[in-house]
């Protein structure tokens, strides 16, 4: 019966084409629980759930069934989450920060056109399988995979010789998985664990970016592949700062030198800021649209960026049909659009 419904499932969405369906079930004990979709845009960020990543919520239903639905993601492919709330209401200042044992989350790969859906495994687990429409979706989890083998190997011998000859074998595997891919998503997910400053691969990835020219083509991949995305300008300017400390060496350094390494060293800095004054300006211009309208029209707009119909909104606000109509044609002139997807669109610039 399962596998009928996931069937039906996948084939409405070759009929719903630009919209995405991601759905799933859990365990039972779960009805009532909050379940979240997040973006994560900051790969850096991919390791927990932050508040500012959760786009949509839904509440899992009293057979352990979630769905998420809508058209307001980007067509291009993007990471995502989903993040099972499993704790208690005592824990509610903590779970966002993966403080609480209960809850349960899971990365993929999707985009505004696809249906994925998560079933439980054979063993009842759930967030930890993956069928999609969407051939990318459960690279995150394989990849996730080989991660826990590569912690077994060097688990296994510790030793400074074991250690080496790993680090070598599974840097190379790991960049190779996600080259074969074809998605630099994938990739990045890769060389965020890598180059992680918190993990013993640190130092070995700051050799390898030297002389190994895999870093520079990924770069061009993201650059071609998501040219205005963040995330490509972070990776760029993340790669070129650790060049810098990987070739440093105190003792050859000359006055000359020494000015380069200043005016790149601020030309990074720069650029840093420009990406977060970009982002900040993005959140202040979003505030000022939001000053110009009445408490009650704020409600309408969030109301509208859930996707969510007149009579929903109507319904979930205890006012009529007809007052809804005429709040959104109020909407419409003071923001100066025609449709639900210019208002949308102005809040995203």
């Amino acid at each position: 019966m399962r596998y009928f419904i996931l069937y039906i499932l996948l084939l409405k969405a070759t009929i719903n084409w630009g919209q995405y369906h991601f759905s799933g079930e859990v365990s039972p004990e779960n009805a009532g629980s909050a379940i979240y979709l997040s973006l994560v845009e900051d790969y850096r960020k991919s390791s927990r759930v932050y508040l500012d990543q959760i786009v949509k919520k839904e509440v899992v239903d009293s057979l352990g069934h979630f769905n998420f639905q809508g058209d307001n993601l980007t067509s291009d492919n993007r990471i995502y989450r989903i993040h099972l709330d499993g704790c208690s209401s005592e824990d509610s200042g903590n779970h966002f920060l993966g403080q609480c044992n209960n809850s349960k989350s899971v990365l993929f790969i999707a985009n505004n056109n696809d249906t994925v859906v998560f079933p439980t495994s054979f063993e009842d687990q759930s967030l930890c399988s993956i069928n999609s429409t969407n051939p990318n979706s459960g690279l995150l989890l394989e990849i996730a995979s080989l991660k826990e083998q590569m912690a077994f190997d060097f688990m296994e011998y510790p030793s400074e010789a074991n250690k080496k000859l790993n680090l070598k074998k599974w840097f190379s595997t790991l960049q190779q998985i996600g080259l074969d891919s074809k998605e630099p998503l994938a990739e990045l997910f890769v060389y965020d664990f890598l180059s992680d400053k918190r993990n013993e691969t640190y130092s070995y990835y700051l050799k390898d970016l030297a002389k190994n020219p895999y870093y520079d083509a990924l770069a061009d991949r993201l650059s071609a592949t998501y040219p205005n995305a963040l995330f490509t300008q972070e990776y760029i300017a993340e790669i070129n700062t650790d060049k810098n400390l990987a070739g440093f060496d105190p003792s050859s350094l000359r006055l000359w030198d020494w000015a380069i390494l200043s005016l790149m060293t601020l030309s990074l800095l720069v650029n840093f800021y420009l990406i977060a004054n970009r982002r900040q300006s993005i959140r202040s211009r979003r505030k000022a649209l939001f000053a110009k309208l009445t408490p009650q029209e704020q409600k309408i707009v969030e109301c509208i960026f859930q996707n969510k119909s007149n009579k929903e909104i109507a319904s979930e606000l205890f006012v009529s049909l007809s007052t809804i109509k005429t709040h959104i044609n109020n909407l419409y002139k003071k923001l100066d659009v025609s449709s639900r997807d210019e208002m949308v669109e102005l809040f995203k610039k």
